[in-house]
């Protein structure tokens, strides 16, 4: 990659992997539940979800998902009802005569379907590889260079998401703080579904 592309690239990539969105909202509030350490797993499979769909699109697959229009709202809805699971689960935590604490961790698998359900994070790398594979040159280094870039920006640009809700919310560790978490989180992510949706 020249350096112009890369700057072209960094320049698509980076916006649209930090800004706000139903992926980093949910690692933001895991950070803030479980700190770095907690969601590591969880943020393991986030990435390793965006590497399958890079994968996936870059190899041509996503073609066939584009072939039929009502894929895109199966996994609108799949989505949104996976996020309300896992609202479900905060909700759960704040309920009075429980142990705050007991809440479940999302795991690594938890992190992958994350990803393989958010529409936006389809869209954003159909739209990388339409935008910088080049027909004229072998398709599977440029997918492995395309795959392994995304990765590095995913990482170093979730981090501060997690890092921030642990910095912010992280200090709240009484059973009343945790209850209230809950059904704030909980709340949230509601919140983040309703957007998948009507957003």
């Amino acid at each position: 990659m020249s350096p112009e592309l890369v700057a072209v690239f960094l320049g698509y990539a980076v916006p649209m992997v930090i800004s706000p969105g139903p992926g980093n909202t949910v690692l933001a509030l895991s950070g803030a539940r479980f700190g770095l350490r907690g969601t590591g797993p969880f943020w393991l499979g986030f990435e390793i979800g965006n590497v399958l769909l890079c994968l996936l699109y870059g190899l041509g697959f996503g073609a066939l998902l584009l072939q039929y229009p009502q894929s895109h709202k199966v996994m609108l809805w799949a989505g949104a009802a996976y996020v309300l699971y896992l609202a479900w689960g905060f909700f759960r935590s704040a309920v009075p005569g429980k142990k705050a604490q007991t809440v479940e961790r999302m795991g690594m698998v938890s992190g992958i379907v994350a990803v393989l359900l958010n529409v936006k994070i389809h869209s954003m790398v159909a739209v990388m590889f339409a935008q910088f594979l080049r027909p004229d040159r072998a398709l599977a280094p440029q997918v492995a260079l395309l795959t392994g870039a995304f990765l590095l920006v995913g990482i170093v640009c979730h981090f501060p998401w997690i890092y921030g809700g642990q910095v912010i919310l992280g200090r709240f560790t009484s059973d009343q703080s945790l209850r209230i978490q809950g059904f704030v989180f909980g709340g949230l992510m509601v919140a983040v579904a309703v957007y998948m949706v009507l957003g």
